[in-house]
């Protein structure tokens, strides 16, 4: 970390996705992991308020007990979309040191930041509220985790002396989101790198993937794993601090850190590169939608979220999460972390993106599709439970 001259491990453990047991935390196998993980290295240790409905800070804070809170470096997030009022970020954050059984936050961020709440946190003096909590030394280091349109990630990296920052990088989202651009910049500013989801949920590394990316993973040389291939790709930037794996399962954990033995930056060939990029373009074809994430289409009069509701079509299709894609698009469209909806349904057809887009899609057309197979009778049901993840009251 070019800032602070912290050596964090560039594998770094995710606790949004920890072993289960009868729907909850399963504590004792949990606890194993992390700690085994710890025990070989892994000094980064991440969590937030909402993971596994608010228990994920808890259950930490027992799990790092016996002196394992000192050997890492603990992060977790402010939930953005709960501020309502400027003196809520010293109320949670104080809950969360609570839950955490800890007297610091190694590595706090602002969760999720996109336009709207960045906005919303701006009105409060989150600024402020940060520069406040680094001088009382209830948190080290002041970063944001990023879930918004490439446009708007250059304006917050310039907007504070931020530590780090925390971004969805694999060889499928090169240029959605922050991106590339995103990448590099922020680390041309000095800022620590953080990776979420360098398989996409999993996706990437599936031990079988379509077939005709399984065909161009058969001509590689050497023979590696899907996980392989994606982790390397990600750790072969030069500019990636650390990469976050929601490990839950021990064969996960010990592949990982195997992994992670060899993934040095610049270490894949020419030709291991185009390989991938050649998977990469594979996957592309596969999609539903040809659309690259730009977000010129946007703002929309309707206020549809329009290259979001496309990316959870396009998942749901290329990996098959026919069952669990309903529930990430509600979590995703469905208001609770923006303020407002922004379902394909809401499209008028007003014809104002078909103007911006540069991939000539026939936008009003594709998401018509979209809210016809992921809007289904269910959609206020799964509704409610996100607002129960979501909104886990602070008391709790």
């Amino acid at each position: 970390m070019k800032k602070n001259g912290d050596s964090l491990s560039i594998l770094g453990f995710g606790a949004m996705r920890l072993a289960q047991k009868d729907q909850k935390i399963d504590e004792a196998r949990a606890t194993r992991q992390i700690r085994d993980a710890v025990d070989q290295g892994v000094n980064y240790v991440d969590t937030a308020w909402p993971y596994h409905a608010g228990e994920s800070e808890l259950f930490l804070g027992r799990a790092l007990s016996g002196g394992y809170r000192e050997k890492v470096r603990l992060a977790t997030k402010l939930p953005s979309w709960l501020i309502k009022a400027q003196g809520d970020m010293d109320r949670y954050l104080d809950a969360q040191l609570k839950k955490l059984n800890t007297s610091r936050i190694d590595y706090y961020l602002l969760h999720g930041l996109n336009r709207v709440l960045w906005d919303s946190l701006n009105s409060f003096h989150a600024l402020e509220f940060l520069d406040k909590a680094k001088k009382d030394g209830r948190i080290v280091n002041a970063g944001f985790s990023f879930h918004g349109v490439s446009g708007d990630f250059q304006g917050i990296v310039d907007a504070y002396d931020w530590e780090f920052c925390q971004i969805q990088y694999n060889y499928l989202d090169m240029e959605t989101q922050a991106g590339k651009k995103g990448l590099e910049y922020a680390a041309s500013k000095g800022l620590g790198v953080i990776v979420m989801e360098p398989l996409r949920g999993g996706n990437l590394g599936r031990p079988s993937p379509p077939p005709a990316v399984q065909k161009v993973w058969d001509t590689a040389q050497p023979k590696r794993s899907p996980v392989e291939w994606a982790l390397r790709w990600v750790w072969n930037h030069p500019e990636v601090t650390s990469v976050l794996s929601g490990m839950n399962e021990e064969s996960h954990i010990a592949e990982n850190i195997a992994i992670a033995q060899n993934a040095y930056p610049n270490s894949l060939t020419e030709s291991e590169l185009q390989l991938i990029e050649k998977v990469a373009q594979t996957y592309r074809k596969i999609m539903k939608v040809g659309c690259t994430g730009c977000g010129y289409c946007l703002p929309c009069p309707a206020d549809v979220l329009i290259p979001t509701c496309f990316d959870t079509y396009n998942s749901m299709h290329m990996f098959n999460t026919t069952a669990e894609a309903p529930f990430m698009y509600v979590m995703r469209m469905g208001g609770s972390l923006t303020g407002k909806p922004g379902y394909a349904s809401q499209c008028v057809e007003c014809g104002e993106c078909l103007e911006r887009c540069p991939q000539q899609i026939d936008i009003p057309a594709q998401l018509e599709k979209v809210a016809s197979e992921l809007e289904g009778p269910h959609l206020a049901q799964i509704e409610q439970m996100v607002r129960q993840i979501l909104y886990k009251p602070i008391d709790s």
